[in-house]
């Protein structure tokens, strides 16, 4: 709804008028499903608070950015401001990301302080919320990378 549906509506339900746009957004829908898929297999959980990890996901596209899958959604919702050429889907891309980002600040990051500790905490240190890395954090180091 938020990377789909909701920014096609605020285009008016337009027709697609610049096809490359679709790249960026099958890049963001792909880094949201691998990361979600990482979160099943490496968490043994889901994103839902309801049913939330077991073990603090740092793997993949966790290596590179703390937040794949909410980069991922921005960045096919900027991928359909692309396809419609519409700044208003570039508003509401920017207004998604406020949003999630002080549902992460505000909810997540105490809840996941709270669960995982020093671990998450030096995780977080290494780890860039928004923009990623263009390294990623070495693999060896369980907990932070």
């Amino acid at each position: 709804m938020v990377g789909g549906v909701i920014p096609w509506w605020v285009s008016g339900w337009a027709a697609p008028r610049f096809w490359p746009g679709f790249v960026v957004v099958a890049i963001g829908a792909f880094v949201v499903l691998r990361a979600f898929v990482r979160f099943v297999r490496e968490g043994r959980g889901t994103p839902a608070p309801v049913a939330p990890t077991e073990e603090l996901v740092v793997g993949g596209e966790y290596r590179f950015v703390r937040n794949p899958m909410y980069v991922g959604v921005v960045t096919a919702i900027f991928g359909q401001a692309l396809v419609f050429l519409d700044w208003r889907v570039v508003v509401y891309g920017v207004i998604a990301w406020a949003v999630m980002a002080a549902f992460v600040k505000g909810y997540e990051e105490p809840i996941l302080q709270e669960q995982y500790g020093r671990r998450y905490e030096e995780y977080r240190q290494a780890v860039p919320a928004w923009v990623p890395r263009f390294a990623p954090l070495g693999r060896g180091r369980r907990g932070t990378g």
